[in-house]
């Protein structure tokens, strides 16, 4: 056997790995539901100035990314995304969400929105915290 460290391993490579390891989830997992999901918002010139992505995996919803241009902020603009998002998972069948975010990030923000912080990782990556939040979507 060759072990090999890559520092920078391709696309191809990765994919390879992610085939092997579905392959091997499907006899536990069934052919359940996996998409890829996003909600944008632009200006009239079709300027991004708001989005989020997501992930739907079976019977959860979950968040990966969410941002709002600071010319955005204040208007509640987080809030219908997040809303928006929730209900087409809901319409897809999903129960549940969740979502990591940093300290300095919007852990508030989540909780406002109905969310409980299940797990903390202190010092993630070096001196912040990283907050595993979930809810309940039905």
């Amino acid at each position: 056997m060759i072990f090999e460290l890559k520092e920078d391993p391709s696309q191809k490579d990765i994919e390879a790995l992610r085939a092997e390891l579905l392959s091997f989830n499907q006899v536990f997992l069934g052919d359940i539901q996996e998409q890829t999901v996003a909600l944008f918002v632009y200006d009239d010139n079709k300027q991004k100035l708001a989005g989020i992505t997501a992930e739907i995996l079976g019977e959860w919803l979950m968040i990966k990314l969410l941002w709002v241009s600071e010319v955005c902020r204040k208007q509640k603009i987080a809030s219908r995304l997040l809303a928006e998002i929730e209900d087409y998972a809901i319409s897809r069948g999903c129960l549940h969400a969740h979502v990591d975010t940093f300290s300095f990030q919007a852990k508030p923000f989540y909780e406002k929105q109905g969310y409980q912080c299940q797990l903390t990782l202190g010092n993630y990556p070096v001196t912040t915290a990283m907050h595993i939040l979930t809810k309940q979507l039905k």
